[in-house]
């Protein structure tokens, strides 16, 4: 039992790094879209900082901690009597379908990231804020799942995960007009 709490240890230490770099690399996705408006020689120097910025974030933390972490996942649940266990309860097995969509939110950020570190922008800095939002949905979703383990309790975990995406747009619309009014004057 004490080496499964050091695998679940290492598990989450990486899942958390993992998201940060998730939650950073979009950000810095925003402000390369952005720089694209720039003036020169402001937009060259700042989409050359951006870029390298990128690239260490996204090789040396975000891809190793992806990695990690899902090497731990699968020691925990498939080489310890209490993964095992989980496996066959069905909270596990929707957690899993939400890990599936963060390796697709992965990959696309890979794929977007391959276009940024050409300079090839092909969203706004607002698309990039919106979809930086798909992760932390996840998260919830996920941390839900974890720590309710119960169909009744995860179904107000999942309206919850609903009720903050309807706030997080409206907060984004407040704070795009917020921010509109402000470049204006």
């Amino acid at each position: 039992m004490e080496l499964y709490n050091y695998i679940k240890s290492l598990h989450l230490i990486f899942v958390i790094t993992w998201f940060a770099g998730l939650f950073y690399i979009v950000r810095l996705f925003v402000y390369h879209a952005e720089a694209k408006q720039k003036p020169q020689p402001e937009q060259d120097i700042l989409i050359k900082q951006y870029q390298l910025m990128q690239y260490r974030l996204w090789y040396i933390i975000t891809w190793p901690s992806a990695v990690l972490a899902s090497v731990f996942a699968f020691w925990m649940l498939f080489f310890t009597e209490v993964g095992k266990v989980w496996l066959t309860q069905p909270w596990m097995h929707v957690k899993l379908a939400f890990v599936f969509l963060l390796y697709l939110y992965h990959l696309k950020c890979h794929q977007i990231f391959k276009q940024l570190q050409k300079n090839e922008v092909k969203h706004s800095g607002n698309f990039f804020r919106i979809w930086n939002e798909g992760a932390t949905i996840i998260l919830f979703a996920v941390v839900f799942l974890v720590i309710l383990k119960n169909a009744i309790n995860w179904i107000y975990g999942v309206i919850g995960i609903f009720v903050f995406s309807i706030l997080i747009m409206m907060g984004f619309k407040l704070y795009k007009k917020i921010r509109e009014k402000n470049q204006n004057r």
